[in-house]
């Protein structure tokens, strides 16, 4: 059986994505929790990466390292306020639900 993938969320994601999630079973880890803000963004990728979680974030300068970072274990990426907060879920859900850790293994999602 696949493994589900499990987020790092940005340190600039809506906590009630993150909490919402986690209480349908989501395993997800904010930076937050991870004692990681304001570390550059390479060293973000870079934890996610070690540990295998696709990062999940607002912020486009993950759509470059996408582009530069040899492995990374996922992004999923969207516009700050494409979605509200229900929206964000649902997406997150939608794509935990579809994908799994090899799947999504170097792998950009567009939310």
């Amino acid at each position: 059986m696949a493994e589900p993938i499990r987020f790092y969320m940005d340190q600039n994601f809506p906590g009630p994505v993150s909490r919402a999630l986690a209480r349908r079973g989501v395993d997800v880890l904010t930076a937050q929790d991870a004692d990681r803000c304001g570390l550059p963004d390479s060293d973000q990728l870079d934890f996610a990466t070690r540990n295998a979680r696709v990062v999940v974030t607002f912020d486009p300068d993950f759509v470059a390292l996408h582009q530069s970072v040899k492995e990374h274990a996922g992004i999923a990426w969207c516009e700050e306020r494409k979605y509200t907060i229900g929206e964000l879920i649902q997406a997150l859900l939608l794509v935990h639900g579809v994908l799994d850790r090899d799947a999504n293994w170097n792998h950009l999602e567009y939310i």
